[in-house]
């Protein structure tokens, strides 16, 4: 007799919390009850960490600084971190200055970097809990195609191999990146694998120049996420094809397979930059993955601080989804059908393999025997529910179908999409 999967939390405003973490967390709150703040976070003290960390000084091109500062600001005065949340988030940031560093470094060392080809990627671009994940790393297992590993994504640029490294010292850093995560967060494996040597979301070279989403998904940041959608994401993209160049320099293969929700509300910009792509939108009842979603924010934003407001979350992504999906469709408007490729969600997860034969027709790729058996054998390697059931409900976040229908009905009419 199987035991019962594990199911996640649905006890947002009380994440969980590891005994030694609510101790670390117990003392910085009496240290701040006696006059004793913990360090803020600072932009130069940031960049000056990071260079001394690395020996290095130079960060290309300047524009990351006015989002980091804006960010930075919005973390001080929002996003209400926990001790240990504090020190996480100040880590990942002079992690994150710290890899430009690198990146810089090595590209201006290896003058092939910028020979590289990567202006035809296929990106996947539907919105969360759409079967984006299946379908990447169905594609991963293509040997002609290249996605982008954990490992990678933390750390783009190489760190020095040392005589004992058996392998590429990155992937015991994603490795313990991954352990980590598991001890702080159990619940977030079934909400959203994020494995070390598994195919990643591309928004994550998005955050090295500081205007991705990803931070408004794990920390409270209203005021940086309003002054996010007014800005032109030109910088992002050119630095991500810039460490997407790098990359494929390190690890070559025909073609880059990229994958994130963020995409869809840039797709003018993503197609500017690399004018070759080809977008495969994949589609699902929205309301549906919209309440997917708003957990898997609560469960991760809990990671960080102690106020996790559900109805808050409710309502933000609540707009953002249909500004995701309205912009989406004012670029296909305008760039027309060619480019893109449609894929139903309950087709993909219905018959998996007949979705690739679809895609790669449109693509013009052959799919060779090896390389179907090669995605059969993936997904037995990912079956659902591995890491659990993720369980999730609309009226947690302080949301109804009936209230958000309205803003999404243009788009479940455009194509199709049927109600679950």
């Amino acid at each position: 007799m199987k035991a019962p999967l594990r199911e996640t939390s649905t006890d947002y405003r009380n994440p969980y919390r590891p005994a030694a973490v609510a101790a670390l967390n117990g003392v910085g709150r009496w240290l701040a009850r006696v006059g004793i703040d913990g360090p803020r976070l600072e932009p130069d003290a940031l960049i000056g960490a990071a260079r001394r960390g690395t020996g290095l000084h130079e960060l290309g091109d300047p524009a990351f600084r006015e989002p980091l500062d804006r960010l930075v600001e919005s973390i001080e005065a929002e996003a209400e971190l926990h001790t240990l949340g504090r020190l996480i988030t100040r880590s990942r940031l002079v992690g994150t200055l710290s890899n430009r560093l690198r990146a810089e470094a090595e590209i201006h060392s290896e003058p092939g970097v910028s020979e590289q080809r990567v202006d035809d990627p296929i990106v996947i671009a539907g919105l969360q809990r759409t079967g984006t994940t299946l379908l990447h790393r169905l594609l991963a297992a293509d040997p002609g195609l290249r996605t982008l590993a954990s490992w990678e994504a933390i750390n783009p640029a190489r760190l020095p191999r040392r005589p004992w490294h058996r392998r590429d010292p990155r992937i015991a850093k994603a490795r313990l990146a991954e352990h980590s995560l598991r001890y702080l967060a159990p619940d977030s494996f079934a909400v959203h694998p994020v494995e070390a040597g598994a195919p990643e979301e591309d928004v994550l070279l998005l955050d090295y120049a500081f205007l991705s989403t990803s931070a408004e998904a794990i920390l409270q940041l209203p005021t940086f996420a309003a002054w996010l959608e007014q800005q032109d994401q030109t910088p992002a993209y050119a630095y991500m094809k810039r460490l997407l160049q790098l990359l494929r320099w390190q690890r070559p293969a025909d073609r880059w397979v990229l994958k994130s929700p963020h995409h869809l509300e840039w797709l003018d910009t993503l197609l500017a930059v690399f004018p070759r792509a080809r977008i495969i939108q994949t589609h699902r009842d929205p309301v549906r993955t919209l309440a997917s979603f708003c957990s898997m924010v609560a469960h991760i934003r809990g990671l960080f601080s102690d106020r996790v407001d559900p109805d808050q979350i409710g309502k933000q992504w609540s707009r953002k989804t249909a500004r995701l999906l309205d912009r989406a469709m004012a670029t296909r408007d305008r760039v027309g059908a060619e480019t893109f490729i449609d894929v139903s969600y309950y087709d993909l997860v219905a018959d998996p393999l007949a979705q690739i034969e679809h895609i790669y027709q449109q693509l013009d790729r052959p799919l060779p025997a090896a390389t179907r058996e090669a995605m059969r054998q993936a997904l037995g390697r990912n079956r659902q529910h591995k890491h659990g059931r993720h369980v999730y409900r609309l009226a947690d976040f302080g949301l109804t179908g009936a209230a958000v229908e309205p803003s999404l009905a243009r788009y479940r009419d455009r194509f199709g999409v049927r109600h679950e």
